[in-house]
């Protein structure tokens, strides 16, 4: 395989991202350690930097039972685009949720894994029917940011009520993708069906733009506490942090790939069908975000909200673009041809604005959490309740993101003082048809 097709083939990979990668924040449910907060719906406060200022009232460390790996690294060979099996839709799948155990999951991939591999190698059937059973979402969204942050609070300016102010200092990487992905409705019946569409025009569309920076940060963070309350005693107060984030990119991608499926009078796939990869990239860009938070406790209540990404923006300089070509899906020549690189002018990617409120209420022997918001996907909603019945504790809880509703539940069992198994059962639609499929989480925590 030339590294033209296999740099175009990677590329193609990316259909398969846009209904998983980085659906909200890094913490997202499929790449969660905590089992606990699967259950309750992911609600984990994460997205509200004064979250992260207020002290929990049950803090503990998780360690993941990660039985999804007994999955994912069974056959090496569905990553490796020079291997006969490599399936790019099952890798990203398989990536995209890891570390949990997903019920069904290599099942009915036969057609999927045959269309895929024919394309890849050139050598598509020119009777559709053949791929029967493999039926993708027609419309797929995914779009996201990861941004882990390491630093620490510089605190001046403290009260004996647990009042102070402070300077914030860190870095991490900041990475970001947009992914849009369309099936034509004409080539879904087909798939469906088994039944050829004569004279149809039936596009496979992808569009992918992805980012990867690093983030120095400069923020400010305050506490102030309810009068005549001591920082022993409770958390109650309110909580500001603002950060500004100074972006300095090193890698930009934006990727427009069309695959043309056309057929003739009697349905069958046209020689002429082809898949065609505009390719744009950069080395090096510049911009900033800013991201602000507030958080308020009272006794055993916990309120807040926050804006992220406000005026985000990378510049990209250097922008260049080529075009690959392979000029028939039939030909059973899957070498791309590759076009001259040509200099674009520069290009600014802005995010959407994340806006999140979030409550929690710690009862005695129960909790409920809820978080709505609007920015990556669109709309979502997440909510969990937890009630403890003796050695056990038992949880429930729903999520909305991306246009779906999914039901989570777990229970919690405290093997000792200070250890305890948590184990989830929850609904999960890494796939790309976005079927909901049973997943079953687990982890150990050590409470504090």
């Amino acid at each position: 395989m030339t590294q033209i097709r296999r740099n175009a083939w990677i590329s193609l990979c990316i259909i398969a991202v846009s209904f998983v990668v980085l659906p909200r924040r890094a913490a997202a449910q499929n790449w969660s350690f905590d089992a606990r907060i699967i259950a309750l719906g992911n609600v984990a406060g994460s997205g509200n930097l004064a979250h992260d200022m207020i002290p929990q009232q049950r803090p503990y460390t998780v360690i993941p039972l990660p039985f999804g790996l007994v999955q994912v690294l069974k056959d090496f060979d569905i990553y490796n685009p020079d291997s006969i099996k490599f399936d790019p839709i099952r890798a990203v799948e398989y990536v995209s949720s890891p570390l949990h155990y997903i019920i069904g999951r290599n099942d009915d991939t036969q057609a999927q894994t045959l269309f895929v591999s024919d394309l890849r190698n050139a050598t598509l059937s020119r009777d559709l029917s053949r791929y029967k059973g493999f039926v993708p979402a027609p419309d797929l969204l995914a779009e996201g940011l990861a941004k882990p942050l390491w630093g620490g609070t510089l605190k001046f300016h403290r009260t004996q009520s647990g009042s102070y102010q402070g300077v914030y200092i860190g870095a991490g990487p900041y990475l970001a993708l947009t992914n849009h992905s369309t099936f034509d409705q004409q080539l879904l019946n087909v798939l469906s069906t088994g039944v050829n569409a004569a004279n149809a025009v039936m596009p496979i569309a992808n569009f992918d733009t992805g980012q990867a920076a690093v983030a120095a940060v400069v923020g400010y963070r305050a506490r102030w506490g309810w009068s005549g309350v001591g920082p022993g005693v409770r958390a109650d107060g309110v909580y500001l942090a603002a950060n500004f984030n100074y972006l300095r990119g090193f890698a930009y991608s934006n990727d427009v790939l069309t695959i043309n499926l056309n057929t003739d009078r009697t349905g069958l796939v046209s020689p002429a069908s082809n898949i065609a990869v505009i390719h744009q990239d950069a080395t090096k860009g510049n911009g900033y975000a800013i991201d602000v938070g507030v958080g308020t406790v009272v006794d055993r209540l916990e309120l807040g909200v926050a804006a992220n990404g406000l005026a985000n923006h990378i510049d990209w300089t250097g922008v260049t673009e080529t075009r690959f070509l392979l000029a028939s899906v039939l030909s059973g020549n899957s070498n791309f041809l590759e076009g001259v690189t040509t200099p674009l002018a520069n290009a600014r990617v802005e995010l959407p604005i994340d806006f999140v409120a979030n409550a929690t209420y710690n009862g005695y022997g129960w909790l409920g959490t809820i978080q709505a918001g609007h920015g990556f996907g669109g709309k979502s909603f997440r909510g969990g309740l937890e009630q403890r019945l003796g050695p056990f504790e038992v949880r429930g809880g729903i999520r909305y993101t991306f246009g779906m509703w999914n039901p989570s539940g777990g229970v919690g069992v405290d093997l000792t003082n200070k250890v305890s198994l948590d184990v989830a059962l929850f609904s999960a639609s890494t796939n790309i048809e976005r079927r909901r499929q049973a997943a079953i989480a687990a982890s150990i925590r050590i409470n504090h």
